[in-house]
């Protein structure tokens, strides 16, 4: 048998990585942070244990690129959702409640992601989920009209993460529709835009036990295998 080519051990690296951060974000929501271990996420994803100490330097900070995964997906698919839109105040409420909707839908893994942030030996952690977080949020600014996003970005970004806080603090948690309509009223935003509380929720914006859709992982039982070019296929 020829040694797989470069580009196979890339793909088998990346489904290896992706299965992780779903695994991750899976067992977390499930069981909370401190009863899963790395041990139980690699089997999850079917994993070898020494490979997510390949791929992460610790327990927090996979956790913390899995729920930026999917922070950063439910967000992508929120403003992305037909009917597709261009106009800023529609993008900015969905963003709002893209986010509001996570705390509300998945309280036990966004409630553990805050707890991670303001751990001091962990913190922020930036990494290309965070990044790709990060961009869809400046265009929303951007679209909204803001004149100096690198000024109104950082403070739609506090909003959300304290809105978010104020969820999901035991004893004595915000309603969701007490901060949504706070961070409407900020930024001049319709009751009617985005997801409205009394309205039928679209396709991506319930809260779906089936995280596939977020991770690429490839398709099940479809081996990668390569042709004589030494393209990277699927066998059937």
């Amino acid at each position: 048998m020829s040694p797989r080519s470069a580009s196979v051990n890339e793909e088998l690296r990346r489904r290896s990585k992706e299965r992780l951060l779903q695994a991750a974000v899976e067992l977390v929501g499930e069981h909370g942070y401190d009863t899963t271990t790395l041990g139980d996420i690699a089997d999850r994803a079917g994993s070898a244990r020494g490979l997510v100490s390949y791929y992460f330097p610790g327990k927090r900070q996979l956790v913390q690129s899995a729920v930026h995964r999917l922070m950063h997906r439910t967000l992508e698919e929120a403003l992305e959702r037909e009917p597709s839109t261009a106009e800023g105040p529609e993008r900015m409420a969905r963003a709002i409640d893209a986010i509001l909707g996570l705390a509300r839908d998945r309280p036990v893994l966004m409630r553990q992601h805050m707890a991670g942030l303001l751990q001091a030996e962990v913190g922020f952690v930036p990494c290309p989920e965070q990044r790709r977080l990060a961009e869809l949020l400046r265009d929303t600014v951007a679209r909204h009209g803001s004149r100096d996003v690198d000024r109104d970005y950082p403070m739609l970004r506090a909003l959300l993460m304290g809105a978010v806080f104020a969820a999901l603090v035991p004893g004595v948690p915000m309603p969701v529709l007490v901060l949504r309509a706070e961070l409407f009223k900020r930024y001049r935003l319709e009751w009617e835009m985005g997801v409205p509380p009394d309205a039928e929720a679209p396709d991506g914006t319930t809260c779906d036990t089936d995280l596939s859709r977020f991770f690429s992982t490839g398709v099940p039982d479809q081996p990668i295998v390569t042709d004589r070019t030494g393209r990277t296929t699927q066998s059937k």
